[in-house]
């Protein structure tokens, strides 16, 4: 966090999206290796600008509202990048299932495992806020259940699919549920989710000037258009490398989710080795309930509206995962306090949804 503090912003993350928009502007519509891992070069830069022009509105609006700014811009990249890929040449009706599936099981097990992992190995133990962590879930589960394990036990339609009144019911709900969260985390039980001790940490980093914190919000809007542009330009080189190895292609979801976590994933872990696993647990589970809450209802309205199909429903294994996600979190974030066993525990349950997607 320390390159946030000044007042200026780094000459290089004004540079990052203006190079990203030149790249669209002069190579977007091209093909060729070299073109599509230069547009993959922007688009990963462009997402860091963007990552660190929330962290600095961030740091100026302090928590939660901070770590909302910045999962709100995360989910806008993961939505361009998930959009892009079905309005490309032959959507797969299972993009989006793959892709919610992969920021699940990446924000349970991966961000959260490896923070948890990195603040054990440097302070031990860390405290955070049970009613808050508990807050997230309370959320989480349901919207997992109706999107990725309700299509297949329907009887309208054959799973995994939903027919198109119960896609809307679901994308209602969805947006619902998030609405009613984010009153929640932002009026109502604001303390839910700031730092279980007071005068942590996370009070002596100082916030930016209101100049400083302005500019960045401009710079995370061209930013955040950047990305959106890249995106649409390389969704094509992504199916086609997918193909090109022979991978499956849930790689996909995988990659999308990745791609979009890889900055958030920096930004927690850094907060963990501060002793802020607080933050770390907004940013993770954050990151989570804004997929599925904005992404779900967007991709619906698309889904509808260009008459592409749209399969949710996983897999048995994929079920009995997600529930042993589940179980394990509630255990996890049930005690106020993590150590290094719930850490690796978490890491080895991500190892087993990467291994079964190449071996099923």
């Amino acid at each position: 966090m320390a390159a946030l503090h000044g007042d200026r912003i780094p000459y290089g993350f004004w540079i990052l999206p203006v190079l990203g928009l030149l790249g669209w502007a002069g190579i977007g519509k091209g093909g060729g290796l070299f073109a599509g891992l230069l547009l993959a070069a922007l688009l990963i830069g462009s997402v860091l600008a963007a990552v660190h022009h929330a962290e600095l509105v961030a740091l100026r609006l302090g928590e939660p509202y901070g770590t909302l700014v910045l999962t709100l811009a995360v989910t806008i990249i993961e939505l361009a990048l998930i959009v892009s890929l079905m309005l490309s040449g032959k959507p797969s009706p299972f993009l989006v299932r793959d892709t919610v599936q992969a920021v699940v099981f990446l924000v349970l097990h991966g961000v959260a495992g490896a923070c948890i992992v990195v603040g054990a190995l440097r302070h031990r133990e860390q405290e955070f806020s049970t009613s808050g962590a508990s807050a997230f879930l309370a959320v989480l589960m349901p919207m997992v259940a109706l999107v990725l394990i309700l299509p297949n036990h329907t009887l309208t339609t054959p799973g995994p699919y939903y027919s198109n009144r119960q896609l809307a019911f679901v994308a209602v709900a969805c947006s619902a549920l998030y609405l009613v969260f984010l009153f929640v985390q932002t009026v109502r039980h604001r303390e839910y989710f700031l730092p279980a001790v007071a005068g942590g940490p996370a009070a002596h980093i100082s916030p930016p000037p209101a100049r400083i914190a302005g500019l960045a919000a401009l710079l995370l809007v061209l930013s955040l258009t950047a990305v959106v542009l890249l995106a649409k330009s390389l969704a094509p080189s992504i199916e086609t490398g997918i193909a090109a190895v022979g991978a499956p292609s849930r790689l996909a979801g995988v990659i999308v989710a990745a791609i979009v976590l890889l900055p958030e994933t920096g930004a927690a872990l850094a907060a963990a080795r501060a002793d802020r696993l607080q933050t770390s647990i907004n940013l993770a589970l954050g990151s989570a309930v804004a997929c599925i809450g904005l992404t779900i209802p967007a991709v619906v309205v698309i889904s509808l509206w260009f008459n592409l199909p749209l399969a949710l429903g996983v897999d048995s294994g994929g079920t009995v995962l997600l529930v042993l996600s589940f179980l394990m979190a509630m255990l996890t974030y049930g005690q106020g306090r993590t150590n290094l066993l719930a850490g690796f525990v978490h890491l080895v349950l991500l190892a087993c949804y990467v291994f079964l997607i190449f071996e099923p």
